[in-house]
């Protein structure tokens, strides 16, 4: 019976050396961690930047072969962009070009020939539905006026275009999400305007006029559509 109670007695003591150990284990388990933490979760400020921010730098990636790059922590800057050319129409063009890449100086160059002899046409002709989708609503109100003039008075024009000597653009400017490019025109065409009686009233059937004229021309570079509007004239129109 001694015996007995003098274990009894001893199993409670063992109990609590075994809660003692359990206690100790488990603070020594946080403190590692901690430590681990401290080292493991936190930026010191001189670890190595991601892959990504290299390849996000514009520089080109290594060949093989080639001796690794000394890494000072830091990461590569962007590449310099070109610089802008000083000539106002050459700088506009560039603005153009980088907002809409679809954008070819050549290519509208040959579009605006081709638009300006449409238009001259048209306006001879008195045809109103060719006009309209190539011009702004205020310039086409004026060529509507012009034509709604020539029919009350009962005029007629006979044109015939000839061709150009030269067009080259004068000016060139992105406004907001709005490019204008201005085109000067050295047409030749001949124009005879006659009155309602049929007598000669301006021009002649058989000499080549020569004309200069400055147009603008205008285009949403968000849009879809890819065609041009001519927002302004001057010069002389048949």
């Amino acid at each position: 019976m001694d015996v007995f109670r003098a274990t009894a007695e001893k199993v409670p003591d063992m109990a609590n050396f075994q809660l003692l150990d359990i206690l100790l284990i488990a603070t020594v388990a946080g403190i590692i961690l901690f430590r681990l933490y401290m080292v493991l979760g936190r930026r010191t400020g001189h670890e190595r930047p991601p892959q990504e921010n290299y390849r996000l730098s514009g520089n080109p990636p290594a060949r093989t072969g080639d001796a690794p790059a000394k890494d000072d922590g830091r990461i590569p800057a962007r590449p310099a962009l070109a610089q802008r050319p000083s000539d106002p129409v050459a700088g506009g063009l560039v603005d153009i070009q980088l907002a809409d890449r679809a954008f070819d100086k050549d290519h509208f160059l040959s579009g605006g020939r081709a638009a300006y002899e449409m238009i001259v046409t048209a306006f001879a002709n008195n045809d109103r539905a060719a006009l309209r989708p190539l011009l702004s609503e205020e310039v086409y109100a004026a060529f509507d006026a012009a034509i709604r003039g020539r029919e009350q008075r009962g005029e007629k024009v006979a044109f015939t275009f000839v061709g150009f000597k030269d067009v080259k653009i004068v000016a060139a400017a992105l406004k907001g999400r709005m490019a204008e490019v201005t085109l000067t025109f050295g047409a030749q065409f001949i124009s005879a305007t006659t009155d309602a009686h049929e007598a000669l009233i301006e021009g002649d059937t058989k000499t080549v006029r020569e004309v200069i004229d400055v147009w603008t021309f205008s285009r949403d570079v968000r849009a879809r559509d890819p065609n041009w509007t001519l927002v302004a004239t001057s010069g002389d129109l048949p």
